[in-house]
């Protein structure tokens, strides 16, 4: 068979390029509950989904797909203490965190999702080597001078006689413009950073008193050192389509120089005190608001002290800010000992940017490669690092995460690191996960659905292909399953069976009908023969399309494609109808060539997307592993059989589905 590695049809077009290893990672969920809907279809089956097609793209073996349960912080703690108290969990909080860990993992294997580790940053073998790598970004920031030691007031609830941090302070978020409903010690829903004296109306979480402030010594890495290497960087990703436009639009926000803005209605009680303030400008802002801009973070945290003693309500601007690294929450990950500060743990926040790193370097130990080795996947121009992450932790994982890694550098620092040092990573945002309308959340309201619970309903493929349609990284995804819809869609339609049915309908019956019809016809040994040149054409384009959309993480476009080809499928069955005993034999085996070509082709796409059904179609077509790799994606059916004259499918037994539907599932194809 003629060697088919690059296309013979469609010429002029440049395929994307891609690293040579890559490290994917889907966010951490909070060890305190089970995934519900927004974890898995807003996250975790992009990730899968693009840590699958690398392995075809890249080779399984230059690809490592992390992610863990978050098991520290102030949520778990607060749960763990509140279902302990009401009766529904009896054991340690290490325990707790163990339950939901095994939760979590049960609920992404259901759904298919694989990843090469799914670990836990408190439990062992991960802890240790989590704590290792925590002690060495510390150390390292600190030798490189890019550590702050900084005392500030922390929350304090006299009842409860206990330090409160974190998710155990509710207020409202004190920055400008913010519109989170919810704003915790130090940081709001959506990100935003402010001393926790700004926060307006605090209470605590325990008692719902009004909390005191007390005094404690924090280590922080100073943001806005990098801000002047971030922001030109950033600006150019502007231009680079693989990269979120929201999301980098929302990191350049952050850039804002040391602002105060006060409502007009008090600039008579601020020009009273306007000679105290010192050096500082004054500008239009929002809406019945001025800017007061001040030329330093230190000028401008001057000025709010005497604001705030005149009882001056304000809001500080998105200025980069020094990010708080450990606190003194006791169920948390240690720090080490450094200038005689000691007794500390890390803030969740920080360790869980570099859990990832920590998950890689077990898995690489795990696999017999050495824990070292991780700097080859983190440090080196050679791989890319892919972290696919919600947009209300885009903050985080860009400037937080940027500064920590540019600190670690040394005095002198560079958005382009040379080899051995930690490279900026590459961020994929997606828009929220609505359910019907409106937010979901547990604290909230509304309530978001289990994931595990929509499997009561449909099959892992039909949610892996509906999530991915939504088109997540362009807008808010509306998620209207009928079976949990309060405002059911005319007609009964199910905007999920929408997209899902192109695998469970339209999919499943074209490969049926080929199967069937060489097994009627020609003893289950598909034709030889030259695919049609236009449908030759057709599939290579259709491969560059989807090569070109997984490239921009455009996964709806991806999917966009799929479908084109599979609908053409079921448009070419209808025009020859193969089965049909009236059927030219020659028109017969023309259409079953081109049909498993399409199919070949077909199932190569959707093998990220729905990889139960996928490799189900590979078995019965009796072909290896070797039948994925992009290597060889251009190529027939043939060139994997040894001998294609004499090469015969697995029987297929009549009513068995390749991309099943739910039981629950009847009826017409509900629109695919």
């Amino acid at each position: 068979m003629p060697n088919a590695s690059a296309p013979r049809y469609v010429t002029g077009r440049t395929r994307p390029s891609y690293p040579a290893r890559a490290v994917v990672t889907a966010g951490m969920p909070y060890g305190n509950k089970d995934l519900h809907f927004g974890h898995v279809g807003g996250v975790f089956v992009h990730a899968d989904a693009f840590a699958r097609f690398l392995r075809d793209r890249i080779g399984a073996e230059n690809v490592i797909f992390v992610s863990g349960t978050d098991c520290y912080g102030s949520p778990i703690v607060l749960d763990h203490t509140q279902k302990v108290a009401a009766g529904e969990f009896d054991g340690t909080i290490e325990q707790f965190v163990q339950f939901n860990h095994q939760r979590q993992r049960a609920t992404l294997e259901a759904y298919s999702i694989a990843p090469d580790l799914f670990a836990a940053s408190a439990l062992e073998p991960f802890r240790t080597i989590h704590a290792e790598m925590g002690a060495w970004i510390l150390r390292t920031l600190h030798a490189n001078g890019h550590l702050l030691k900084l005392t500030t007031p922390q929350f304090y609830d006299e009842q409860a006689g206990a330090f409160l941090t974190g998710r155990q302070v509710l207020g409202t978020c004190p920055v400008e413009g913010c519109t989170s409903e919810k704003a915790y010690a130090d940081e709001c829903s959506l990100g935003h950073q402010y001393e926790p004296s700004e926060l307006i109306d605090p209470r605590s979480a325990f008692t719902g008193e009004r909390p005191a402030m007390r005094d404690v010594t924090n280590w922080y890495v100073p943001v806005g050192t990098f801000a002047d290497a971030m922001r030109p960087w950033l600006e150019g990703l502007l231009a680079d389509p693989s990269w979120r436009d929201f999301a980098v639009r929302s990191l350049l926000e952050h850039f804002e120089p040391p602002t105060i803005h006060v409502k007009r209605d008090q600039l008579e009680q601020v020009d009273a005190v306007r000679d105290r303030l010192g050096p500082h400008r004054q500008e239009e802002g929002r809406a019945k608001s001025v800017k007061l801009i001040f030329d330093s973070l230190e000028q401008m945290n001057a000025a709010r002290a005497v604001l705030g003693a005149r009882g001056i309500r304000y809001r500080t601007g998105k200025t980069p800010v020094p990010f708080r690294l450990t606190g003194n929450l006791e169920w948390g990950l240690p720090v080490p000992e450094i200038d005689g500060l000691s007794g500390l743990t890390f803030w969740v926040w920080p360790e869980s940017l570099w859990a990832p790193i920590s998950f890689v370097a077990a898995h690489l130990e795990q696999t017999g490669r050495g824990r070292e080795s991780w700097r080859d996947w983190w440090c080196s121009h050679e791989a890319t690092v892919y972290q696919f992450i919600g947009e209300d932790n885009v903050y985080f994982y860009g400037l937080a995460q940027g500064a920590i890694w540019l600190g670690t550098q040394g005095e002198s620092f560079r958005i382009d690191a040379p080899d051995g040092q930690l490279q900026m990573t590459h961020l994929v945002a997606n828009r929220h996960l609505l359910f019907g309308d409106r937010k979901a959340s547990s604290s909230g309201k509304v309530k978001p659905p289990m994931a595990a619970d929509l499997l009561n309903y449909y099959t892992s493929d039909q949610l892996r292909a509906h999530f991915l349609s939504l088109g997540l990284g362009l807008r808010n995804g509306r998620f209207r399953p009928a079976p949990l819809d309060p405002k059911p869609q005319p007609g009964g339609f199910d905007p999920v069976l929408k997209d899902g049915n192109l695998l469970s309908n339209r999919l499943n019956r074209a490969v049926r009908s080929c199967f069937y019809t060489v097994q009627k016809y020609f003893d289950g040994i598909i034709p030889v023969g030259e695919v049609t040149p236009a449908v030759a054409e057709q599939c290579e384009a259709a491969i560059l399309d989807f090569d070109e959309a997984f490239a921009r993480c455009e996964f709806h476009t991806a999917m966009e494609v799929g479908g084109a080809l599979i609908r053409a499928i079921t448009s070419l069955w209808q025009q020859a109808n193969p089965y049909s005993d009236d059927c030219d034999e020659a028109v017969r085996r023309q259409a079953l060539i081109d049909a498993f070509h399409m199919v070949r082709v077909a199932i190569a796409l959707m093998h990220p997307v729905a990889p139960e059904g996928t490799e189900k179609v590979r078995r019965y077509l009796r072909l290896g592993e070797e039948f994925w790799s992009w290597d060889t994606i251009f190529q027939p059916l043939y060139a994997f059989m040894a001998d294609p004259a004499s090469h015969r499918l697995e029987e297929l037994p009549p009513r068995v589905d390749f991309f099943e539907k739910h039981p629950s599932q009847v009826g017409p194809d509900d629109g695919a």
